[in-house]
């Protein structure tokens, strides 16, 4: 199981010396919710906090757009190089156009569902992309409890990337902690997104290894 994360939870004012201890740990990716006030009532990073992040992090990013005008929030995004680009299914019309454009900039597309979204509203994209993350919280704001009904979806949604798509992973993010970790992994769940555990605990290895 891989491990992303998610900076939303990081103390902001000392940005730079939590990239410093995720560097020395063995996470696979850093997660980077971007907001913009309008999709979700919240506002995270601009294009200049996550440029500093992508030269110190010794890790790929992982980027999940929360915003409304995708395709503007995308090409912001496109020269930074993080190793997925992620954006919502329920905010864009033009899925295809959009994967098409990440994807032709040589960085993995994926497609987000929100808690309440089904898993039959990607079955005609889910061949062409390289990622879906499953929201297990409401997204907007860090520190939230895990909606546990999420994983009925996630066997539905591995069931269609095994299908359909077999090299496309499966994330999940929001509320994820060594309490519910198992049931996580038994929905086959390929990179986890956790925040507020690992950033809350004193030792950031030895979180990432409960999780493991």
């Amino acid at each position: 199981m891989l491990i992303a994360p998610s900076m939303l939870s990081a103390d902001f004012g000392k940005l730079s010396e939590e990239i410093d201890k995720l560097n020395n740990t063995d996470c696979n990716y850093l997660h980077i919710d971007i907001m913009d006030g309008y999709f979700v009532p919240n506002m995270t990073f601009g294009k200049g906090i996550v440029e500093s992040i992508a030269k110190q992090s010794k890790k790929p990013l992982d980027i999940h757009l929360m915003v409304k005008n995708t395709e503007f929030f995308i090409n912001m995004f496109l020269d930074i190089k993080p190793e997925f680009l992620s954006i919502h299914i329920e905010e864009e019309i033009h899925i295809n156009r959009m994967i098409n454009l990440i994807q032709s900039h040589n960085i993995k597309a994926g497609i987000v569902l929100n808690p309440h979204t089904p898993p039959q509203s990607i079955e005609y994209i889910i061949e062409y992309v390289d990622l879906v993350l499953l929201m297990s919280v409401n997204p907007g704001f860090g520190g939230q409890s895990f909606i546990p009904n999420v994983l009925q979806k996630a066997y539905i949604v591995k069931k269609m990337i095994n299908d359909k798509n077999p090299n496309c992973l499966l994330e999940i993010d929001g509320g994820i902690n060594n309490k519910n970790i198992n049931i996580v992994k038994k929905a086959f769940i390929d990179i986890v997104v956790s925040g507020n555990y690992i950033f809350s605990s004193k030792n950031y290895q030895k979180a990432i290894d409960s999780l493991r």
